[in-house]
C-alpha cells in the first residue's frame, strides 16, 4: 500500500531532524513501487536509535587502549570451576542436575547461525557445510543428532515417562534464512519434530559514513548489515522467541555458534553447573594454549565481567601465572553460553547502555550527488556490531566453567588448505575424539586398507553416543577402519 503525501512529509521531517534527510534525495524520481519500498524501510528503521548507537560507538572507540588495559583482575574463585580439576562426584552432581532440568523440558538451545560459508568457498549458510566426515554430515546435522541423542539419554537417566523436548531456536540472518529453512525441510529436520525447531532472524543496522550518515545501497534502499551475534538479544524479543520460551515453560538456554564442530549442545554438565551456581549468565572457556594466543579471555574489568581482547592485555600481564602454574588471564572465550530466561528478558532494561563495536569496511554505495554506484578500493565507512558477550558486565551472578579444548572446541573459520581452524582440522578433531571414546570404553581402533594412524576413516554417529556414553559393547573389541557406527545396532557388528 502506497504511503500518503502527508505520511511521506512527516517521515521526511523526522529524518531531517535526525540529520539523515539525504536518504530522500532520489525519492521523487523513483517508481511508485520503489517509493513504497524505500518509505517502508525508512519507516521501520529507528533512525534516532541508529544515531545514538553511532555516537556511543564513536565516543567509546575514542577512549585510549591504555585506559582499557587498566583495572583488570582475574576471575574470582567462587565463579570459576574446571572439569579438568573437579572430582568425578562433583561433575556427576552437575550432570544429574542438568539431566533433571532437561527431562522437565526446561532447557532450550539457541544456535547463532547467521553466517555464510564465504571464507570456506561456499555461498550456503555455514551450518550446511560438509567437513568431509566419512558420513558426509553437515554441521547442522551433527548438532541436530546430538539433540536427538541427548533427549533419549536424559529420558533414560531420569526414568522420565513423558517425551523429553529440547527446543532448538536457530538464529539466521537475512541472507541465510531462506536457505537454512529449506535445508532443514529437505532433510526432514534431521529427525527432530518440526514444531521444536524454530527459526528467527537477527536484526540489521545501516552502514554509515565516518560522519554517521547512512549509506544508500541503491536509489531506493539503504545499505544494511547484520548487527553482530550480540543482536541475538533484541532478536529474541522482537521475533517473539522469549514469548515462545515462556509459553513452553523453558527456564534456561544454552547458546553457541554454529562453527564449533565439537559443541556439546545443551551440555547437561554445563547446564547443571550454572544452575548449581544460581547463575543468570554463564560461559564455557578453554585454557589458552600460551600467554600470547590471539584469543579473548573472560576476566574482570573495573570489577565487572568482561571478555578482554588479547590486544588489551600487556605482554607482561598476559604472562602472569597463579600459584598452581595456570595463566592468571587464561580463560579463553569460545562463545558458548548459558542464560536464565529471566536474564534474557532483563536485557531490554540495559540495552541502551550496550556499546556497539566499529568494523571499518569497504561499502558499496550510491553517490548522493551523482547517483552513481561507488565500489571503494579501501575502507570508506563502518558497520556497527554488538557481540554476544557484551552483556557480561550486566550479569548479577556469573558462572565460568573450564572444559578441555580437544573435547569441546574446534572452530571452523578458514577454507580448505589453510593453516588452522579449517575443514581438515574439524574432521581430524571429531575422528580423534571418536577414537578416544572407543579407547575409554575399553576397545581399540586400528587402521585398515587405505588408512594410517593419522588418517582414519572412522566415525561414531551422535545418534549412537552424545559424549562417549553407551559404548560398553566395545570393551575388548578391536575395530578395523574404515567404519561408521551409524546406529546403536552397529555396535553389535564390531
Amino acid at each position: 500500500m502506497s504511503p500518503t503525501h502527508a505520511e511521506v512529509e512527516s517521515l521526511k521531517a523526522r529524518y531531517t531532524v535526525a540529520g539523515q534527510e539525504h536518504l530522500f534525495t532520489f525519492y521523487e524520481n523513483l517508481t511508485p513501487e520503489e517509493q513504497t519500498a524505500l518509505f517502508n524501510q525508512l519507516n521501520k528503521l529507528d533512525i534516532e536509535r541508529v544515531n545514538q548507537i553511532f555516537k556511543k560507538a564513536v565516543s567509546s572507540s575514542g577512549n585510549s587502549s591504555d585506559t582499557k588495559k587498566q583495572n583488570l583482575e582475574t576471575l574470582p574463585d567462587d565463579v570459576f570451576d574446571s572439569v579438568l580439576d573437579a572430582n568425578e562426584d562433583k561433575i556427576k552432581e552437575w550432570e544429574k542436575l542438568g539431566f533433571d532440568m532437561i527431562s522437565q523440558n526446561k532447557v532450550a538451545v539457541i544456535l547463532m547461525a547467521g553466517g555464510q560459508g564465504t571464507r570456506l568457498g561456499s555461498s550456503a549458510p555455514k551450518g550446511c557445510y560438509d567437513i568431509h566426515l566419512p558420513s558426509g554430515k553437515s554441521l547442522f546435522q551433527l548438532q541436530a543428532e546430538r539433540i536427538l541423542r541427548l533427549q533419549k539419554v536424559a529420558q533414560d537417566f531420569t526414568n522420565c515417562k513423558n517425551d523429553v523436548i529440547i527446543s532448538w531456536y536457530i538464529m539466521t540472518s537475512g541472507p541465510t534464512r531462506s536457505a537454512t529453512e529449506s535445508f532443514f525441510k529437505q532433510n526432514n529436520y534431521f529427525g527432530l519434530k518440526e514444531e521444536n525447531v524454530i527459526f528467527f532472524e537477527q536484526g540489521t543496522l545501516p552502514a554509515l559514513t565516518y560522519e554517521g550518515k547512512v549509506f544508500m545501497d541503491t536509489k531506493s534502499s539503504l545499505a544494511v548489515a547484520p548487527d553482530g551475534n550480540g543482536g541475538m538479544y533484541a532478536a529474541l524479543r522482537k521475533e517473539k522467541v522469549l514469548e515462545s520460551m515462556k509459553s513452553r515453560n523453558i527456564c534456561y538456554a544454552h547458546a553457541y555458534c554454529v562453527d564449533n564442530c565439537l559443541v556439546r549442545v545443551a551440555d547437561p554438565i554445563f547446564v547443571g553447573y550454572c544452575i548449581s551456581k544460581n547463575a543468570d549468565c554463564g560461559a564455557k572457556v578453554v585454557r589458552k594454549i600460551d600467554p600470547h594466543e590471539s584469543v579473548g579471555v573472560i576476566a574482570l574489568r573495573d570489577g565487572k565481567f568482561n571478555v578482554v581482547e588479547y590486544s588489551e592485555i600487556e605482554p607482561a600481564v598476559a604472562e602472569q601465572r597463579k600459584l598452581n602454574g595456570q595463566l592468571t588471564f587464561g580463560a579463553a572465550n569460545i562463545a558458548n553460553h548459558f542464560y536464565s530466561v529471566d536474564f534474557l528478558d532483563r536485557v531490554e532494561s540495559f540495552e541502551s547502555e550496550l556499546e556497539y563495536h566499529i568494523a571499518n569496511k569497504k561499502i558499496k554505495h550510491i553517490d548522493i550527488n551523482t547517483g552513481e554506484l561507488i565500489a571503494p578500493s579501501k575502507p570508506n565507512g563502518m558497520k556497527l556490531e554488538l557481540f554476544v558477550f557484551d552483556v557480561f558486565p550486566f550479569t548479577e551472578r556469573m558462572a565460568v566453567l573450564e572444559v578441555e579444548r580437544k573435547e569441546e572446541f574446534s572452530p571452523l573459520k578458514n577454507g580448505p588448505g589453510t593453516a588452522s581452524d579449517n575443514p581438515e582440522t574439524s574432521r581430524r578433531d571429531i575422528i580423534n575424539q571418536h577414537v578416544r571414546y572407543v579407547e575409554k570404553a575399553g576397545g581399540t581402533v586400528t587402521p585398515g586398507d587405505g588408512d594410517s594412524p593419522g588418517n582414519l576413516t572412522f566415525e561414531i554417529s551422535p545418534l549412537v553416543s552424545y559424549s562417549g556414553e553407551g559404548l560398553e559393547k566395545l570393551k575388548g573389541k578391536t575395530i578395523k577402519t574404515p567404519l561408521i557406527l551409524d546406529t546403536p545396532d552397529d555396535l553389535d557388528k564390531c
